[in-house]
């Protein structure tokens, strides 16, 4: 049965692939798995139809029979599990590409987030120059922890996995802020990524709701 994802009906990311039903796209691409979309626009993600499917009222979501997800990092764990491509056979190769999903999530996601939030929404604050080198900072030592580790590599961990998904789209919400450039392997990691065919189809597809929408 051909899943169903739900996504922005007006992006605010204005297609730049932002938004987090990108992983999941690009995580279906990967394993060649046709997908639907169904567009919901931000009223309609909270009311009591889209929350019974997310009940923080967000996307994305995934129905594949009388299955329903949300979470983008629990989708793609969920897709990563169902289909080859994404996750190693080996068992410990699979433990440690699943423990650099988690890592891309919490542990690096989270400071970029926060910084995000406030360059968008609290810049007119009088403490605003204050805390914004104190949020850089935090996520710099995320970068300088993770350029260290992934040095020369291509991946993070062998080959591509979901791991480096994750992980890509992650640093991606940096937009080549001046972080990230500090960083030519990660700079690199994530063009990597970028160039990847079904990471193309992916973000194309993305891309063609905000344009036909605009």
């Amino acid at each position: 049965m051909k899943p169903t994802i739900t996504a922005f009906e007006r992006s605010p990311d204005r297609g730049r692939g932002l938004a987090r039903d990108m992983r999941v796209r690009w995580a279906l691409e990967e394993v060649g798995q046709p997908y639907d979309v169904r567009l919901v626009s931000f009223q309609a993600m909270k009311e009591p139809a889209h929350r019974a499917l997310h009940p923080f009222g967000q996307i994305p979501t995934y129905e594949e029979g009388g299955l329903a997800l949300f979470e983008s990092g629990a989708i793609v764990l969920h897709i990563a599990g169902r289909h080859a491509g994404l996750l190693p056979a080996d068992a410990d190769a699979r433990a440690r590409a699943i423990a650099w999903m988690f890592s891309a999530l919490n542990t690096v996601e989270s400071p970029i987030v926060e910084r995000e939030a406030a360059l968008l929404l609290e810049r007119d604050k009088p403490w605003a120059a204050q805390r914004q080198p104190i949020l850089d900072e935090r996520v710099g030592v995320r970068l300088r922890e993770l350029s260290s580790r992934l040095g020369e590599a291509d991946w993070l961990d062998g080959a591509f996995s979901a791991g480096d998904l994750l992980m890509v789209t992650v640093l991606r919400r940096l937009g080549g802020s001046h972080l990230l450039d500090a960083h030519s392997n990660l700079c690199a990691y994530v063009a990597r990524g970028e160039a990847r065919p079904a990471y193309q189809r992916a973000f194309a597809a993305q891309l063609a709701v905000f344009t036909g929408a605009a």
